[in-house]
């Protein structure tokens, strides 16, 4: 098969390429490794590149059957700063002195990248955050960031429990170890390479920010041993087969190789990339089963229609005065204006865009149905309690009270318990 027909056939990833200066001229670039794995499983990857303006023209690049984001600069604190960043003006410069590469903000690429982000979500468009673009989907979900780990999160922490995230001399190479949680992707991913008495492996990092508070869509499913989040993912859309994959990933597992050769640390380490493009693939199937086939007319119809392109085709010419009609051909323009009048019919564009608001439309329902079961509930309750005495009612409430404070209780006991655990 010729390379101008898989470009065809094969479902498009897009990535959006970082910025950089070289030889005092911008250059756009993306890391040849998520390049190579992306085509190694059967998908092209899009270039979407970091050009001013370029957020404005995202829907030029359909169809989108999946979205990579990887490495970047910082994203700009405005869009997720929250009232528990007690860092200094002092610490934020000493900060952008330590990382001078990366806390250089591009409002460009966050615009570009938010955008495609809540693209994704809106539309169920499988997505995989790498690094930054991690943190990006956390972000476009209502998540937060440490500004600065070693400054916003290691500070508070004894020495043994703190954990180097970014090696500027050992970009490839560096490792730390990451605590990988049961029953989640990674876990599945990486199974055979964990011991049995530790859920542990060794990651590469590059990054001095991370998750602060994870969306509360996103359930973690890796923490570092100071407690950092270093993946997530929607266990409501996951499942590759069926083209549902919502994930980021702190760490690198692209660049987790053997130095000097091209052999995996693990041979999980290529997987997020092989389930996400089975997941792009299944969402391409789903798009093209949903595309209706043309119908076929009868002989009545089709002779209908060919009177009303006919119609069409000399309305046409008159408009472009291009010939002169005449008096006794005037009524073949009644087809054409009785179809235009009588006809509501929608063009493909139009068409498309009602079946992706669908899937934001459907999403919306699921939640307009819980809600639906709260009201009811809460009536219920009206009900009963309306029959109720004083006396009895103001020992609901104590007792309801006693019981929010014992949750509370036991809830910020079983957090430490996790955090301890992961610490430990």
């Amino acid at each position: 098969m010729a390379a101008s027909e898989l470009s065809v056939v094969l479902p498009r990833v897009l990535i959006v390429s970082r910025r950089t200066v070289r030889k005092n001229k911008f250059v756009d670039f993306v890391g040849e490794y998520h390049l190579d794995l992306i085509v190694s499983y059967g998908a092209v990857p899009v270039i979407v590149p970091r050009v001013s303006g370029v957020h404005m023209l995202l829907e030029s690049f359909k169809p989108i059957h999946g979205v990579l984001l990887c490495e970047g600069e910082d994203i700009d604190p405005s869009l997720y700063d929250d009232e528990s960043n007690h860092l200094s003006p002092e610490e934020i410069e000493e900060i952008r002195k330590q990382h001078v590469s990366d806390t250089a903000i591009d409002k460009e690429k966050d615009t570009i990248e938010l955008r495609l982000a809540k693209l994704c979500l809106e539309r169920n468009i499988p997505y995989l955050g790498i690094c930054r673009g991690s943190q990006v989907l956390n972000v476009a979900c209502g998540g937060t960031l440490y500004r600065d780990i070693e400054k916003d999160l290691s500070r508070n922490l004894p020495q043994d429990k703190k954990v180097v995230h970014i090696d500027y001399d050992n970009y490839d190479n560096h490792r730390h170890i990451v605590k990988i949680i049961e029953n989640t992707p990674l876990h599945y991913w990486f199974k055979d390479s964990l011991e049995d008495d530790k859920m542990e492996i060794c990651v590469n990092s590059y990054h001095h920010q991370g998750v602060k508070k994870l969306a509360q869509r996103f359930v973690p499913m890796a923490f570092s041993h100071d407690g950092l989040i270093e993946g997530f993912y929607d266990p409501d859309a996951y499942n590759p087969e069926e083209g549902k994959f919502i994930m980021g990933l702190q760490f690198h597992p692209e660049r987790m190789r053997q130095q000097d050769t091209d052999e995996f640390d693990y041979p999980g380490c290529t997987f997020a990339y092989q389930e996400f493009v089975k997941a792009v693939v299944a969402y391409n199937k789903k798009l093209s089963t949903s595309v209706k086939k043309p119908i076929k007319l009868n002989q009545e119809m089709e002779k209908k229609r060919k009177i009303i392109v006919r119609s069409f085709s000399l309305a046409r010419n008159i408009y472009e005065g291009s010939s002169q009609m005449h008096p006794s051909k005037e009524s073949d323009l009644d087809a054409g204006a009785e179809f235009l009048e009588s006809n509501t019919a929608l063009s493909i564009q139009q068409e498309t865009r009602l079946i992706e608001m669908g899937a934001t439309v459907r999403n919306g329902c699921s939640y307009l149905e819980k809600l639906k079961m709260n009201e009811e509930r809460e009536g219920l309750a009206r009900k009963i309690m309306g029959k109720m005495s004083v006396e009895q009612l103001s020992d609901l409430k104590s007792f309801y009270n006693m019981m929010g404070q014992i949750c509370c209780e036991v809830l910020e006991r079983k957090l430490q318990d996790i955090v301890n655990e992961v610490a430990s």
